[in-house]
């Protein structure tokens, strides 16, 4: 097809495509590039958004170009729409959502708002236990932080593609959730759409045709970062029927509440990381196998997901990929950017990774050193995100005034945590981010390059440090009048520097 030329309008910028370059948005500053048909590292969707009111839509991936002269595209496979005329970044979105991924009407379990979630991964990395589980979850308890969502992550199965506890390290595994529930937690379970060659549920699956093929029949192998596995095809009824069949069984059985769903990449053609190209059963369009490995959560009232293409709209959890120990935009500074970036994709139910990040190889390696700054910085930026989570346990990597400032920010986070509720179920009605640029909400007023603050809703300024060392940082307060955490009154337009020791999370309600 015909590639596309759009010239820039006058101090016109773009945001979409792939979440995880957050910290490039908005497009149109410098020369940027980007093929969506190799999404492969966190959510996506096939949308360019314009601060004038324009959007590109296609339901296919497409390889775009922006620079300061405007946007080239090419649409690959299928159509690209050009959609003009709605006014704003906001006015966009609402009509590209609208009409391509319109809100279903449901937001994930209420306690994803109201409280953290706590994951086991840097805390037992690939040893999870029950006593060690029951443990985690009373030490949260102990050292002051709220009950809310507890996470078993990857290890705690038989084997991949053998969803059940292993009995020598879970020995009664209701019982045990019955515990955690009792001292006021949800559970969820991690879980991927990889199989084990050698363990015996490949047999059956391969013999029932559920497992992802080559053109000679033999099961295609896949390279992860745990080593090489067969694949469920959830690209076909009878292979996503199995998986859901497993996770309805997990919630019949022990009571869990719902999964987080690990990997689910798409599967390039000619991919380095699996042995054959895979003989899809039906055709298929560009990155729809990530997209119905996504669709696997649609349903379930908690499924958190770390890939996704298209699907915006829909009751899911997005987390941002696996975040680095550091203060760049691998790690803290990549929230904000990243997470405006997912609201506009239409993903209003999003999650920052781990605070103080989660990355394999980084945090569990022999290098690895702690910044307690960072950490309390990260805790900060994400109190107020739609969903905030633990993992490296606070009261064992902090002490004395820093533990405290950590856990103001979660006592915050509780505080307002109905009013994160009330817009989730908004955003579910309306389909609007509930964590949103100034330019969303002040259109055409200059600030479509701010990136290091957020309004959560209309009406909450959130202003969190993420530089190292400062105490002070500029805010844009736009028009109104802003109360802040520290009392103060701000009459907007204003540019302020602020004081923001590391005791102080900056944050003002418009009056």
């Amino acid at each position: 097809m015909t590639d596309l030329s759009i010239a820039r309008l006058p101090d016109e910028y773009w945001w979409g495509g792939v979440i995880n370059e957050g910290s490039a948005m908005p497009f149109g500053q410098t020369v940027h590039t980007r093929d969506l048909r190799m999404t492969d590292d966190n959510q996506a969707s096939p949308l360019l958004l314009s601060s004038r009111g324009r959007y590109l839509w296609s339901e296919e991936p497409f390889v775009f170009r922006a620079d300061e002269e405007g946007l080239s595209v090419s649409p690959g496979a299928g159509k690209v729409i050009l959609e003009e005329g709605h006014g704003s970044l906001k006015g966009a979105y609402m009509h590209a959502s609208s009409a391509h991924f319109p809100p279903s009407g449901h937001i994930p379990d209420a306690l994803a708002f109201t409280a953290p979630q706590y994951c086991t991964w840097i805390e037992m990395f690939y040893a999870p236990t029950q006593d060690k589980i029951i443990r985690y979850a009373e030490a949260i308890l102990a050292n002051g932080l709220p009950p809310g969502i507890l996470i078993v992550d990857d290890n705690w199965m038989k084997d991949y593609g053998m969803w059940d506890f292993d009995k020598h390290r879970f020995p009664d595994p209701a019982a045990m959730v019955a515990e955690l529930h009792r001292l006021g937690f949800k559970v969820m379970l991690w879980m991927c759409p990889y199989v084990s060659a050698d363990c015996t549920i490949f047999k059956e699956l391969r013999s029932g045709g559920l497992l992802m093929t080559g053109h000679d029949g033999a099961p295609v192998l896949r390279q992860w970062w745990n080593g090489y596995s067969a694949v469920v095809d959830y690209t076909k009824a009878e292979g996503a029927a199995w998986f859901r069949r497993q996770m309805d069984r997990l919630i019949a059985d022990y009571g869990v509440a719902g999964f987080k769903l690990d990997a689910g990449e798409p599967i390039l053609p000619d991919a380095p990381d699996v042995t054959q190209p895979v003989a899809w059963t039906r055709p298929l369009r560009e990155l729809e196998d990530c997209e119905a490995y996504a669709s696997l959560g649609v349903g379930y009232s908690l499924v958190e997901l770390r890939m996704c293409w298209k699907l915006g709209g829909q009751a899911l959890i997005q987390r941002q990929r696996d975040k680095t120990h550091t203060w760049d935009a691998s790690g803290l500074g990549g929230l904000i950017p990243n997470a405006i970036a997912q609201g506009l994709l239409g993903y209003a139910f999003n999650c920052p990774d781990m605070i103080g990040g989660g990355m394999d190889g980084d945090i569990n390696s022999p290098d690895f050193r702690f910044d307690s700054e960072l950490f309390v910085r990260y805790a900060q930026c994400a109190a107020l995100f739609p969903v905030l989570q633990f993992s490296m346990a606070p009261w064992r990597v902090l002490g004395g005034d820093e533990l405290a400032w950590c856990l103001d920010a979660v006592r915050l986070r509780t505080e307002l945590g109905e009013e994160l509720l009330a817009l989730a179920r908004q955003a579910a009605i309306d389909g609007l981010p509930m964590l949103r640029s100034l330019e969303f909400e002040y259109p055409g007023q200059g600030y479509a390059l701010v990136q290091d603050q957020f309004l959560l809703g209309s009406n909450l300024l959130v202003a969190p440090v993420v530089v190292k060392g400062q105490t002070t940082r500029v805010v844009h307060f736009p028009e109104g009048r802003w109360r802040g955490d520290d009392g103060s009154l701000v009459e907007g337009p204003a540019v302020l520097e602020i004081e923001a020791p590391l005791s102080r999370l900056p944050w003002y309600r418009k009056q």
